[in-house]
């Protein structure tokens, strides 16, 4: 029997806590201009499409102006559209028009950094002594003129440039159009924070902050020394990146305050939300901990743990419990797939597998896992990586490391709307880049007529989710089981889920021991196993739910 959700005042203040969210990547998304790449009045038109998936929230990805070296995350101007995707006025339509739907506004604040475009950093860099000399972070060079110490970039080579008229090396996380703001200068925290006030008077109700650990670095410039397990990095083993324990260049203690300036900001807007990106390796759960904990920072934070390769139960229960071990006051939101990384369905699947199978299984785990969770647009189609041929990449960060690493534009092609319209009903003009035919096969005008899609699944999930309180609020506890099976417990108020995965391709046993009693329920996708005693016997891929009384 299905519990009832909350409905306290407080679970209103709380929407985010066990929010389901839809990540667009807008120039992927739906072009109405015809010049292959997204926009914002696309995205008004598709908001029915992701209303239809019952989720709370939609997160975009930067739509702000910007020379595109990064596809937007390289900002030039923070409170103005870029034209490539519209104007103020459509971004305002697109607010109100997911308001009237149901649905929440969360936008992508790349605050660590700018391009070096925007006019903050085009005057800091015209002399020592201007007014914003001091807002990004520059450095002199070492006696015989390198940098100033060993600091790596993620997208290759030393974090630091060289600029000619300075005459001194300024710092870059990511490309070197792309240099790190001061957040040790106050003038620059200002700033940065009244660009988010210019949006939460737009309306916007929750942000999703890029790269959030990054925003300070050591004063003293000290080098980092070398990882010595490098099993813990959050970037590909083709990057150098990964060979440096980054303890000097990110995460530094001084973020705290700069968050609880931001915290407090949102919080004078009445019911507003944020969520944090950290990747900081073996770190990443005591970050997460130190941003989300004591209810005067962020909301929740995502990191990299579910983004990779492993998809075990040994793994799952890894990370989960790790969290919940290391973090008692915070709270996660679990994905599997986003703008970065390739597509879950193929990093989960094996030879011979139903790609279909994977991901209604995949979707299934994540939406009774304890915490928020977030689907990237496309996954609800069950849309494979896309094989880009190296001509045809667009990402720095790709063609920078091919061909041992290919970059993510593999996940980044253009979404499948029609199935024999002109570009899959993306566009009228060539998509910025090309969409592979085994996706057009997948398009929603295919998926929304087959009660046995995977789209038909995303949908019923995510509502038999909402229905079931434990699967949105409660606590987690899992059990002791085989090798190829996850199984844990979902409690809320007194009810409690019992939820049990097989990972194997094949059959597999469950023992339910002290819950033989257990009530099995149906769940979209899944047939409800017979018990045998006291044991389930689940078909691969296969999982179990059922009320515990």
């Amino acid at each position: 029997m299905a519990s009832e959700p909350m409905s306290s005042e407080s679970s209103l203040d709380d929407w985010w806590r066990g929010c389901v969210i839809y990540q667009v990547y807008p120039r992927s998304f739906q072009d109405t201009t015809n010049d292959g790449i997204g926009d914002l009045p696309g995205i008004i038109e598709r908001l029915p499409h992701i209303a239809s998936l019952g989720v709370d929230a939609v997160w975009l990805s930067p739509f702000f102006k910007s020379p595109m070296a990064d596809m937007g995350y390289d900002v030039a101007d923070y409170c103005a559209v870029d034209p490539l995707f519209g104007s103020l006025e459509d971004f305002d339509r697109l607010v109100a028009e997911a308001h009237r739907l149901g649905l929440k506004i969360m936008i992508d604040q790349v605050l660590s950094h700018t391009s070096d475009q925007h006019p903050w950093f085009k005057e800091s860099r015209v002399s020592r002594d201007n007014p914003k000399a001091d807002w990004y972070v520059w450095a002199n060079a070492k006696p015989d003129g390198t940098p100033p110490n060993n600091w790596l970039s993620v997208f290759g080579g030393s974090s630091w440039e060289w600029d000619s008229t300075r005459r001194q090396y300024y710092l870059h996380n990511f490309l070197a159009s792309q240099p790190d703001l001061n957040f040790h200068n106050p003038e620059v925290q200002d700033a940065i924070l009244e660009t988010v006030r210019f949006w939460l008077e737009r309306g916007v109700d929750a942000f999703r902050l890029d790269a959030v650990n990054y925003y300070f670095h050591d004063r003293q410039l000290r080098d980092n020394p070398p990882l010595t397990n490098r099993n813990t990095s959050d970037v590909p083993d083709t990057n150098p990146y990964g060979y440096q324990d980054h303890i000097h260049d990110k995460t530094q203690p001084e973020n705290l305050g700069f968050l609880k300036r931001f915290r407090k900001l949102l919080d004078s807007y009445g019911v507003r939300s944020s969520i944090g990106e950290v990747g900081d390796g073996d770190r990443s759960l005591a970050t997460v901990g130190a941003y989300t904990n004591g209810g005067d920072m962020l909301q929740m934070c995502y990191t990299f743990d579910l983004l990779g390769p492993d998809f075990s139960p040994a793994h799952i229960r890894k990370c989960v419990d790790a969290f919940e071990t290391a973090i008692s006051g915070g709270w996660v939101c679990w994905a599997f797939s986003n703008h970065d990384v390739p597509r879950h369905v193929t990093r989960f699947s094996k030879p011979g597998d139903d790609k279909d199978r994977i991901a209604k299984f995949a979707l299934t785990l994540l939406a009774t896992l304890r915490g928020s969770i977030c689907l990237y647009q496309g996954e609800e189609l069950g849309l494979t990586e896309a094989d880009i041929r190296f001509e045809d990449l667009r990402d720095p960060y790709g063609i920078r490391f091919w061909p041992g690493f290919k970059g993510r534009d593999g996940c980044r092609t253009p979404m499948v709307w029609e199935e024999l319209a002109v570009y899959a009903g993306f566009s009228r003009a060539k998509p910025w880049l090309p969409i592979p035919e085994e996706h057009r096969r997948r398009s929603v005008s295919v998926e929304d007529y087959d009660p046995n899609s995977v789209l038909a699944h995303y949908r019923r999930t995510i509502d038999w989710r909402k229905k079931h309180a434990p699967l949105v609020s409660g606590e987690i506890r899992f059990l002791s089981t085989e090798d190829d099976i996850l199984a844990y417990l979902r409690e809320w108020r007194g009810e409690r889920i019992l939820c049990v995965f097989n990972f194997a391709r094949e059959e597999r046993e469950f023992g339910l021991g002290d819950f033989a009693g257990v009530k099995l329920m149906d769940a979209p996708g899944f047939t409800v196993p017979a018990k045998e005693g006291k044991r389930l016997r689940l078909e691969g891929l296969g999982a179990a739910f059922g009320i515990v009384e």
